[in-house]
This record gives structure tokens, C-alpha cells and sequence, in this order.
């Protein structure tokens, strides 16, 4: 397969791509809830699923939506393959190329998913990485314009570590123009490029949150940074998104959350179980946003 097409940050997609794969997730939402018969582009292909990190939404999202597309979700747990007795990421691309019509990877480290894009044949789709989370960012945003009907003209606050999900919102502001604020500890900065202008960093939770219309925050220590947990729940005391916090943000401001989520630690249980609550609709999105996106990546 020549000219393949492989999503492993947003900029990958650009700006018209990221509007593009929106405005068909919305589509397939509607068709979804409609009860009508989905179409199915992807009839007759099959697409691989490799995990060498835990998952729920992720994996359940990713095969549902390669089944509701029309094709066949080949799941491969790392350690129940050949990679997990050490066979070079290039062999395993070169491989599941010859089998597969895309590959879909959550793993560690990301010069493991360039090394597997780069000897694969057919699309590859990074479904997290330590450095990236495109995929969340993706739903975060379909989620935002259903909420707030436009991702332009807002002020978005992301509260707590400078992670991957962090990382992959900041490539979405600086794509999109769009204005963003991080609160983070000291030494717990993004590693992704901040202008200063679009996108800047503070130490102050609250005046991140303050006239912000999206509040975005996720866990003080993410998968693999378990024996960092007491250390991290110091650096990050205060980092919380609670009412008290949420007065300096504008009225209607909305709270996203990747999940899994931690009451009383990053956030406050009435962002979760409230009747505002709007998480959930963020979860349900990871599906209709990588249907499109599979659309938009696999010919």
C-alpha cells in the first residue's frame, strides 16, 4: 500500500482532517441513535488491536467500532504474542501488514508506535502513548461541540499533570487556534511545544479555570507511574476541579475527564454523578469519533 495515512499525533490529521473526522462522528452518532443500519466502508477488511497497556474504554470503543464499520477487530494482548517474547516492533509491522487493513496500538513508549508505523504497510492509529493521546482529544472535542455548539471563541483550562492527553490538547489548540491554560506543578510541564501566546502554562489551578468555558483535568499519576503516587498526590495538592475552584470559571462551564477518574483527589464527584455531569457523553464519544476516524484512514 502506497500513500497510507497514520494518526499518531493530531497533527497528523491537521486542521481540515480533525474538522473532517467531527463532523462525520456527529453524523454517526445520529445514525447510531436513530436505530437505522449503519454503513459498513470497512466490509471485508480487518484491523488489529495491539494492547500492551490495560484498557476499557479504549478497547471496547475501538472494537465496536470496527465491527459497526463492517469489518473484522483482531484483539492481540502483547504477551500473549510474539512481541511479548521480544520480536522486533519492524517484524511484527512487516507481518500483521500482510494480514490486516490498519493497525490500532495502545502501548508505552512512542518510539515504539514510530517504529511500527514506519515498517507497517497499512494505517497505524496510536490509541495512547506516554507522549500522546489523540484519540481522547478527538471525543474530548466532539463532546465540547455538542456542549457548547462551537470549539472557537472558547477559553479551555487543563488542570493537574502535563501528560499525554495534555499534550495531545495542546497540538489540538495550536491546529485549531484555539486558547489554552495549564495548571501544573513544577516539574510536571508538558512535553509538547507551548507558544506562550495560544497556549501557556501557569502554577495556579485557579487562574487557569478563571473566564474558562472547558475545564479538563485527568489522574495525578498515570498508568506506570504507580510508585510515583505519594509523591505525586503532594505535588499535586490543590489541583482539584471542585466547586470552590470552578466559581472563578465561567457560568456553564463544562468539566471533561478521560477516565478512569479518582473522587476527591483531580476532581470533585459532582463532575461525575451530577445531573450536569457531562463525562459520559465524553466516554460515548471515543466510539462515533474512531468510526470516523477509521473512515477517514482506511481505504
Amino acid at each position: 500500500m502506497t500513500g497510507k495515512r497514520d494518526l499518531l499525533t493530531l497533527d497528523d490529521l491537521r486542521a481540515q482532517g480533525i474538522l473532517a473526522v467531527l463532523d462525520r462522528a456527529d453524523e454517526l452518532k445520529a445514525l447510531r441513535r436513530s436505530g437505522e443500519a449503519m454503513p459498513k466502508p470497512l466490509a471485508g477488511k480487518s484491523v488489529g488491536l495491539i494492547f500492551e497497556k490495560p484498557s476499557t474504554r479504549t478497547r471496547v470503543s475501538f472494537e465496536v467500532a470496527v465491527f459497526e464499520l463492517g469489518a473484522h477487530p483482531v484483539v492481540l494482548n502483547a504477551r500473549d504474542t510474539q512481541m511479548g517474547r521480544g520480536e522486533p516492533i519492524e517484524d511484527t509491522a512487516r507481518v500483521l501488514s500482510r494480514y490486516l487493513h490498519a493497525i490500532v496500538i495502545r502501548t508505552f513508549a512512542d518510539a515504539v508506535l514510530a517504529k511500527l508505523a514506519k515498517h507497517a504497510t497499512v494505517p497505524v492509529i496510536n490509541a495512547l502513548t506516554d507522549g500522546g493521546h489523540p484519540c481522547q482529544v478527538l471525543a474530548d472535542l466532539q463532546t465540547v461541540r455538542e456542549h457548547k455548539g462551537t470549539l472557537t471563541g472558547l477559553r479551555y483550562a487543563w488542570i493537574g499533570d502535563g501528560n499525554n492527553v495534555a499534550n495531545s490538547w495542546i497540538e489540538a489548540c495550536n491546529l485549531l487556534d484555539l486558547e489554552l491554560v495549564l495548571a501544573c506543578p513544577k516539574g510536571y510541564d508538558p512535553t509538547a511545544s507551548v507558544d506562550g501566546k495560544r497556549v501557556r502554562v501557569v502554577r495556579d489551578p485557579r487562574e487557569a479555570m478563571a473566564g474558562a468555558d472547558v475545564v479538563i483535568t485527568d489522574v495525578w499519576a498515570s498508568m506506570g507511574q504507580e510508585a510515583e503516587s505519594n509523591t505525586r498526590k503532594e505535588a499535586f495538592a490543590g489541583f482539584i476541579v471542585e466547586p470552590g475552584a470552578m466559581r472563578a470559571a465561567n457560568k456553564g462551564a463544562i468539566v471533561l475527564h478521560c477516565l478512569p477518574a479518582h473522587r476527591g483527589e483531580e476532581i470533585d464527584g459532582v463532575y461525575l454523578d451530577g445531573a450536569g455531569a457531562v463525562v459520559w457523553d465524553e466516554a460515548e464519544n471515543r466510539l462515533h469519533t474512531q468510526k470516523a476516524l477509521l473512515e477517514y484512514l482506511v481505504r
